[in-house]
């Protein structure tokens, strides 16, 4: 049996370093979580890999909403990849669709060549696509790695079947990673549910400002945010290993 990998997707490079003090495997940097994720800063990618002794993989996404991408964006996105390349990271994490719903193959040919010799993960761009059969061929016709995926439901615990029958179309051709909603109660059954060998959680938790002085008044402004903590991590590694 494969030994089981747990990926963090760190918002921030306090969740990369939680993530790493944790014993995770692999981080996916990111921002924005609450929007799905996009594509972090160069001072936050840079910083991770120099701090960073586990792998490092990027999300490149240059804004919330749809996967359906114009001209500008996707030069945005390749500068991305371009500067993940010059910093030395593991991998990157694309996505694209076109309008009907299916992989934007030409797009995605673009961004992994951009990439050269990093790895490259599909990301729940899948879960959006019209059909997930057609889009794992898809995936897997351009090379990448692995699909993070949640079955196309709205935590991985409710796709797990899903993705179970998808591990069984793909025959080892590529990686399914199960993520969202993931934690260390469901771990272990998520895996042997889904058939899968890679998962991918947050294990965030709320952090509390140390400011002293907090203006109430400014309701949408909290002082507080939420990062991934390592004895979160720590947990689901327990329970991914034991």
């Amino acid at each position: 049996m494969s030994a089981r990998v747990l990926e963090i997707s760190a918002n921030s490079l306090g969740s990369a370093l939680a993530a790493q003090a944790g014993g995770a495997d692999r981080v996916e940097l990111c921002e924005n979580l609450g929007e799905g994720g996009t594509t972090p800063s160069y001072g936050s990618i840079a910083v991770a890999r120099d701090r960073l002794r586990i792998a490092l993989y990027v999300l490149i996404r240059p804004r919330a909403g749809d996967f359906l991408f114009d001209e500008s964006e996707c030069a945005v996105m390749r500068a991305d990849i371009e500067n993940c390349v010059r910093l030395g990271c593991d991998g990157v994490v694309i996505g694209a669709l076109d309008a009907r719903g299916d992989i934007d193959t030409a797009l995605c040919r673009e961004l992994i060549a951009a990439a050269g010799p990093l790895g490259v993960t599909f990301h729940r761009a899948f879960d959006a696509a019209r059909d997930q059969s057609t889009a794992l061929e898809a995936a897997i016709g351009l090379g990448c790695e692995r699909i993070l995926t949640s079955g196309g439901a709205n935590d991985a615990w409710s796709g797990a079947d899903r993705i179970a029958a998808l591990s069984e179309q793909a025959g080892g051709r590529i990686a399914l990673m199960a993520g969202a909603g993931v934690t260390a109660h469901n771990i272990v059954a998520l895996a042997q549910r889904a058939k899968v060998h890679e998962l991918h959680a947050s294990a965030k938790a709320p952090r509390r400002s140390a400011m002293a002085y907090r203006n109430e008044a400014l309701a949408g402004l909290s002082p507080d945010w939420v990062q991934s903590d390592a004895q979160r991590v720590a947990e689901l590694v327990a329970a991914l290993r034991g």
